[in-house]
């Protein structure tokens, strides 16, 4: 199978997190900061927005027990860009879009390096027509402050002012760890 990746998500291989938390799925659950988890067995898959929301899970991730990168390479889990794939070398994971031709619809999914099943797994509720892989925009850290203004947070949501278009822009934040 593979697991789907929309902006940015950190993959984990499902034998390592399962060793760190002694086969306990629910201590693990309890520590997913959101609702896009999704996983095919083989792999574990939680997206985020931010590099900040990303980088605070990492090191919730690590002080379990988990490696991110050694020699810069990815250990046991990886972070993966939905445009680019892969942040740092990773041997075990395999990026790539999957395509459904009938529908005329293309996502960014990975899958263990080797696999040869070609079914999507998403986050339970994801529909691809109000999904990021319809839809991404994506501003670099570095611009935001000149075309974004934070107007409020709401349901879990930053929402800015995109200066650029003079709409509102929303960006899902994690709950706090």
């Amino acid at each position: 199978m593979a697991v789907l990746v929309e902006a940015i998500s950190v993959i984990l291989r499902a034998d390592a997190m399962l060793r760190v938390f002694n086969d306990d799925w629910e201590a693990f659950m309890a520590l997913v900061p959101n609702d896009t988890l999704c996983a095919d067995g083989e792999l574990v898959r939680v997206g985020f927005m931010t590099p900040d929301d990303t980088e605070a899970w990492i090191r919730v991730l690590e002080r379990r027990g988990l490696v991110y990168l050694r020699d810069g390479r990815a250990v046991d889990l990886v972070v993966v860009d939905q445009l680019r794939g892969p942040v740092a070398p990773c041997d075990w994971l395999e990026f790539g879009h999957m395509h459904d031709d009938a529908a005329g619809i293309s996502v960014a999914a990975a899958r263990l390096a080797g696999g040869a099943e070609t079914t999507l797994v998403s986050p339970p509720g994801w529909e691809y027509e109000r999904s990021l892989s319809r839809s991404y925009g994506f501003v670099p850290t570095e611009a935001a402050d000149r075309s974004l203004i934070f107007l409020r947070h709401e349901n879990g949501l930053d929402v800015y002012l995109n200066t650029l278009t003079g709409e509102e822009v929303y960006v899902g934040r994690s709950k706090p760890q």
